[in-house]
């Protein structure tokens, strides 16, 4: 296999193939990404997350909107409200600004965009058209990424039909055969809970709160009804079909929701680990667990 490695987003990707893809193909990719980021980033200046942190406005979104956020509308409703777009600022409150302080600067408070009293409300008015009422600090990490994968596989897979994509937790696999994947201890690199199958046209997704995490027990999975980090449940890990988008954002609901509910919304498989060191998992999950 062949491997190409690179930086974008703040995060390691690699993309493993048969053959070197082709210069055109890698431009692509990078081109693609950066298209992404210029839109969705809360961390660039020059973004219109960032222009839309500061006014209201209609704003003409890209393709890939409706899906992304008509996938959040799926997830805020299974949790209950605690997966939402409107985190940013919570999250910026905490220090997980643009800056990366990574020191909080005010209490944090919830930001949810079904929340009554939002002064910042905003809806789909038609497709790839957006409104808001008023300033909102949108934060798609929850799916985007995944998302993101997507679009990248769409782009490799026109070329070849073997493949990894890898994103830093973030992998879609296509090919012949599947492939053998840790599951990393959160408490522990050196050490696994388990190993994942993970089959062609699959995706998996692993997230931890551990990956950033700072201050006094502060980290970036938010619940977005209380506007704190999640506690109970420390690392999650995904299996779906076909797509990273949903990979990425059934991650993040499990570390809220009851996994009876997600089982019987969503066509997936899942590991969650509690803080005590407990795990649970579907009963296909499609591995081996060391417990």
């Amino acid at each position: 296999m062949h491997v190409w490695t690179f930086e974008a987003i703040g995060t390691a990707w690699q993309i493993d193939t048969r053959a070197p893809l082709p210069s055109d193909v890698q431009a692509a990719v990078l081109a693609r990404i950066e298209e992404f980021d210029r839109v969705w980033s809360r961390f660039r200046p020059d973004s219109l997350v960032t222009e839309m942190s500061h006014r209201a406005g209609t704003w003409t979104m890209p393709d890939e909107a409706d899906q992304l956020l008509g996938f959040y509308a799926e997830l805020h409703d299974a949790t209950e409200g605690a997966v939402d777009p409107a985190v940013g600022q919570t999250l910026a409150d905490l220090g997980y600004d643009s800056s990366y302080s990574l020191v909080e600067s005010a209490p944090s408070s919830a930001h949810g965009w079904y929340a009554s009293t939002a002064t910042f409300d905003f809806a789909m008015s038609e497709p790839n058209v957006l409104t808001t009422r008023g300033p909102v600090l949108l934060d798609v990490g929850a799916a985007g990424k995944g998302l993101l994968v997507d679009l990248i596989e769409g782009i490799v897979g026109r070329h070849t039909h073997q493949f990894t994509i890898d994103a830093s937790g973030d992998l879609y696999h296509n090919g012949t055969t599947p492939i053998r994947v840790a599951l990393e201890h959160p408490l522990d690199p050196t050490r696994a809970v388990g190993v994942a199958e993970v089959e062609p046209e699959d995706a998996l997704c692993a997230s931890a709160t551990n990956r950033r995490a700072w201050g006094n027990g502060l980290h970036h999975v938010i619940d977005a009804r209380t506007g704190r980090p999640t506690e109970d449940i420390i690392a999650t890990w995904v299996v779906v079909p076909q797509s990273c988008m949903r990979a990425d954002g059934l991650a993040t609901a499990h570390f809220f929701a009851d996994p009876a509910v997600l089982m019987g919304r969503f066509s997936h498989e899942f590991v969650r680990m509690h803080a005590d060191g407990r795990l649970e998992w579907s009963p296909d999950f499609p591995g081996e667990l060391f417990v």
